[in-house]
């Protein structure tokens, strides 16, 4: 595994597990009451914040311990963030304030999604008593859309003004960039975060209803039904939905080419997300010391459509939780206050921010040189309420990309390794891939295999060696709970061999003959191992997956999403098969969050 990908996945093991990377004190050894209290004992203050801001999170807090905030305080505390998606954590809060999900160790005193539209919703559906003070913003990014420099010019950045009704008819011209003269281009292709968890993704959807609409204020749910058939189209041509945008933009950065729209031509993101790629950090990870960032071999423009961007507007908010103690409290507060100050301010531009002081100058770190326009957006547009929201929210669940998957589970013998509480690997399997069949519509297409040595399956009378048939692919109807059925019989199978990449080709060619343009095809691999007993080889497998990715692409593609069960496997082959699809790796190292990591793959569908 490459330095680089170690990295990240150490520091995705960190927030998994709730633990920060870097010591982040707001005290030091003498600090405290009577100059006695150590490092150790100063109490930990949890910020769970989106990915983007764990970064700036981490550096906000070393400034804060020698702030007049953090030297008022009876006890001294230490900063601590973890990286929780705002969706996710708005969903944890509005279920109950007396048990955080994640575990006791990452259980947050602050929480700071990347919009109020999130700390808005909990206190629709939970109450205002969630917070101790109002939900107030510190820093702010406003959405807009990435795209290769070389495509944005040829829609005539930068002195042309790009809109939303403009991307919506290049998705659904048949030409696509042939519309604009760049047939070789292929079809116009976006790349969109799942709204339900991101707050780019949840923007973007309003962004495209005020378009729809014409409207600059007080977007209405009535609205959102007249832009039902403007958004369907936006929503047909997204590659497939993430769960984050660094995880999109990490496979862009992957790819040989560098860029293309044999990938993707344009990117939903927050403007951070934008500088963060561009600097060469494009899955926002937490920098290590020593580590060095490459910038991409083409930068991504920011595009400020002309209808209007909405901002994130970033809040940071003490909670009022049954976890939070008295000294969390105080501490929470008074960080939440510094947030606002001058030194924490002129910090956020060189984390890609812009402050809420307009006093600030951003230049030095926001600009074309990052692909950054500090003079746009033009128009602002305002959060709708949260009734608008959820009107949203649910359309979105219709119209949505259809999708056709089809799941590959590891029943090899290391699956009946233990992970405590009396399961197996294989009992936390069944258990994650059954749970997240909420995420299926009954019109999309689900299969499950398993696969080892020593089992063999006709599948439209072919034989597909090391392969077991557990729920033929097919359109799901209404039998989830059948489906369910079907994964736990995944108890009783054979136990051989870890035949990864002749399953993984057999599983890329059938789904290859299945494929639909107009839909998300894509595989789930599941393995907690390496390769043992394949007759083809790594290579071999990532060429013929390569061979459809060439440029102007495939009008139907199969992506191949990867989880990553074990610890003690090598993840870079997975990773590499991954991204010759342009699908994504997740990390499941700790076995006993697999329902958590089936939920990250399937937002993507």
């Amino acid at each position: 595994m490459s330095r680089r990908k170690l990295t990240r996945t150490i520091v995705s093991m960190a927030a998994v597990l709730g633990l920060s990377t870097t010591a982040l004190a707001a005290c030091s050894p003498g600090d405290g009451p009577g100059g006695s209290q150590s490092k150790g004992d100063c109490s930990p203050v949890v910020v769970a914040t989106s990915s983007e801001k764990v970064n700036l999170m981490e550096k906000l807090g070393e400034r804060f311990q020698d702030s007049d905030e953090a030297k008022g305080l009876k006890d001294c505390v230490t900063i601590k963030p973890v990286n929780v998606a705002s969706g996710k954590a708005a969903d944890y809060l509005s279920k109950s304030t007396k048990d955080w999900p994640l575990g006791a160790d990452s259980a947050p005193a602050i929480w700071s999604p990347a919009s109020t539209v999130w700390t808005q919703r909990v206190a629709s559906v939970a109450g205002n008593k969630v917070y101790s003070g109002d939900a107030q913003s510190f820093a702010k990014s406003p959405v807009v859309f990435g795209m290769p420099e070389s495509m944005a010019k040829a829609l005539g950045y930068p002195g042309k003004q790009i809109s939303m009704k403009q991307i919506h008819d290049l998705i659904k011209d048949k030409k696509g960039w042939g519309a604009v003269g760049k047939d070789l281009w292929g079809s116009f292709k976006v790349a969109k975060t799942n709204p339900n968890s991101s707050t780019t993704g949840l923007s973007t959807l309003l962004m495209q209803s005020y378009a729809a609409t014409g409207k600059k204020k007080d977007l209405s749910a009535g609205d959102i039904t007249k832009a039902k058939d403007f958004s369907q189209v936006f929503e047909s041509g997204a590659i497939h939905y993430g769960d984050t945008t660094g995880k999109v933009l990490q496979n862009l950065a992957d790819r040989a080419s560098g860029g293309g729209s044999s990938y993707v031509s344009a990117i939903a993101l927050e403007e951070t997300s934008l500088y963060n790629y561009n600097i060469g950090n494009p899955d926002s990870h937490t920098v290590q010391p020593g580590e060095q960032l490459t910038p991409p071999k083409e930068k991504l423009v920011g595009v400020y459509p002309s209808d209007g961007s909405m901002f994130s507007d970033n809040p940071a908010v003490a909670l009022n939780a049954d976890w939070v103690g008295p000294e969390q409290k105080s501490g929470a507060e008074a960080f939440v206050n510094f947030l606002k100050t001058k030194p924490a301010q002129e910090l956020l531009p060189e984390y890609g921010f812009r402050p809420i002081d307009g006093s600030v100058d951003v230049s030095k770190h926001l600009n074309k040189d990052v692909g950054i326009d500090p003079a746009q957006p033009k128009t602002t547009l305002p959060q709708p309420a949260p009734g608008v929201v959820s009107a949203a929210l649910d359309q979105w669940a219709k119209i949505r990309k259809p999708s056709a998957v089809l799941q590959i589970i590891d029943t090899s013998g290391s699956m009946n390794k233990s992970i405590g509480s009396g399961k197996t690997r294989l009992d936390g399997a069944i258990e994650g891939s059954q749970t997240t069949l909420g995420q299926v519509r009954p019109g999309d297409e689900i299969g499950v295999w398993a696969f080892t040595t020593g089992i063999n399956s006709m599948i439209d009378k072919k034989n597909y060696p090391g392969i077991g048939v557990v729920r033929p692919f097919g359109k799901l109807g209404g039998d989830k709970e059948g489906l369910q059925d079907d994964i736990a019989d995944l108890a009783n199978s054979r136990r051989g061999g870890t035949p990864l990449y002749d399953a993984v080709s057999q599983s890329y060619d059938y789904m290859k003959k299945k494929a639909e343009s107009g839909r998300i095809n894509a595989i789930v691999v599941l393995s907690d191992g390496e390769d043992a007993g394949s007759e083809m080889s790594l290579e071999s497998l990532v060429q013929k997956i390569n061979a459809d990715q060439g440029e102007g692409g495939n009008d139907k593609p199969v992506r191949v999403f990867a989880i990553a069960y074990s610890g003690e496997a090598d993840t870079e082959p997975l990773e590499k098969i991954a991204s010759a699809s342009g699908g994504q790796v997740f990390d499941a190292t700790d076995p006993t969050k697999i329902q958590e990591t089936f939920q990250s793959v399937m937002n993507n569908f």
